[in-house]
């Protein structure tokens, strides 16, 4: 799902430099409309994931269990919105300045804890026990 965004701007200087070297000035402003297009689907992508999420209930899913197990290190926020269905209710944590953590819980009670680092899922737990009151 995502990618280091050091490989999109690679790719997107390979199609300039290819473009200019094989057509010139029309291949050169080729490449810079498919850059500019690539840009605006991803940034629609990302515009429809989080209008979806923030039509249901801050920080409900169907299924904390499901969710845990489809978790794995490295999602961005945009990759774990669609798996939960909805905004995590954003924690405060002890942790350090690049640190946010999110909270999603399930009709039963069940919750899963996200820690994200810059970004990316670093770790994320299961907690069996009721959700309590917010504090």
């Amino acid at each position: 799902m995502g990618h280091h965004p050091a490989i999109g701007w690679a790719l997107a200087a390979l199609a300039l430099v290819a473009g200019y070297a094989g057509w010139g000035a029309r291949g050169l402003v080729l490449a810079v409309t498919v850059i500019v297009f690539w840009l605006l689907l991803q940034f629609n992508r990302a515009l429809r994931t989080t209008r979806r999420a923030a039509q249901a209930p801050m920080g409900s899913v169907a299924s904390a269990v499901m969710l845990h197990a489809k978790l794995k290190p490295g999602l961005r926020l945009a990759d774990v919105l669609p798996l939960a269905g909805s905004l995590g209710e954003p924690l405060a944590g002890a942790g350090a300045a690049d640190e946010e953590r999110y909270r999603w819980a399930d009709a039963g009670g069940r919750e899963v804890q996200v820690v994200l680092r810059r970004g990316r899922v670093v770790s994320w737990t299961l907690d069996g026990q009721p959700a309590g009151p917010a504090g």
